[in-house]
């Protein structure tokens, strides 16, 4: 089957985008000199905001792109289905929840340990892995 090229481009491309921002950035700005805790978890903040709303536009870019080309199958378009479910949990429930932990230690509360960010973690490893997968099989 033939899949066009921007949603060949729209899965690569979402999976980058998560690389970069939750394999990279997420741990280099806590080491730039003068970056405190709470400036750190602000910027962090908006980034994930930020990324978050371009996984949405992407994922959904992917969904037309995919439906409206060549219809959706289940011979690997089901692939799509892992990191868009993953994306729904990260929205409703994660994203929420850390935004909240945040807030409060950037307020000077003291925290509990919390799993969240390693949830997150795993979640990212699994959606860029299925994407790649995904896109793999497009080509």
């Amino acid at each position: 089957m033939h899949y066009s090229p921007y949603l060949i481009l729209s899965v690569f491309l979402w999976a980058g985008f998560v690389s970069a921002i939750s394999f990279m950035e997420a741990w280099l700005k806590f080491r730039a000199p003068g970056v405190t805790r709470p400036v750190g978890l602000s910027i962090g903040r908006l980034i994930f905001s930020g990324l978050n709303k371009v996984e949405w536009s992407l994922g959904i870019v992917c969904v037309l792109l995919l439906v409206l080309g060549n219809g959706f199958s289940f011979d690997s378009s089901y692939l799509l289905l892992v990191p868009l479910l993953l994306l729904v949990l990260q929205t409703s429930w994660l994203l929420p929840a850390m935004n909240k932990r945040a807030e409060a230690a950037i307020s000077g509360a003291a925290l509990q340990a919390s799993a969240l960010h390693f949830y997150y973690l795993g979640m990212e490893v699994i959606k860029v892995a299925t994407l790649i997968v995904f896109g793999m099989n497009l080509l």
